[in-house]
């Protein structure tokens, strides 16, 4: 197993109907860790920016599926494949929803080095489509 300090580059993008896209853009140190059956793992912490200061977000990634999971202030845990529905528990503090998520997009390009991993998807919360998101993670070493 091979652990390396990286820097995380996240782009999200949120599409609401009747309203403009929420887009959040952050930098944040983590950590890719890579297994010797080859699947990844990327970690980071949340900030004040992204409204889930104290959570720890990790992106395991394996075959064709990325599991996203979240633990802390905020816990869930959603599975993104293309071409599949996945539905989940989505833990607040302010309760739990039910969330599907249908991924029409999902772009791997992640080595030893770092690189970029792209997923678009479709949320439903109690079942209500709500809107589409998109983001985009670039991954790179951290040098020392």
């Amino acid at each position: 197993m091979t652990e390396k300090d990286v820097l995380i580059f996240v782009r999200g993008e949120q599409h609401y109907e009747d309203a403009e896209p929420d887009v959040t853009e952050l930098m944040t140190e983590g950590t890719m860790t890579i297994s010797d059956d080859g699947c990844m793992e990327l970690t980071y912490r949340e900030t004040e920016l992204t409204g889930m200061e104290g959570t720890v977000t990790t992106f395991a990634i394996r075959g064709g599926i990325v599991t996203l999971t979240r633990t802390g202030s905020v816990s869930s845990q959603i599975v993104f494949q293309k071409g599949k529905q996945h539905s989940s528990f989505y833990e607040t503090p302010w309760g739990a929803l039910s969330v599907d998520v249908t991924t029409s997009c999902l772009a791997l390009r992640l080595g030893e080095r770092g690189g970029v991993m792209e997923i678009g998807y479709s949320i439903a919360v109690e079942h209500q489509v709500t809107g589409r998101c998109h983001f985009k993670i670039r991954v790179r070493e951290r040098m020392r």
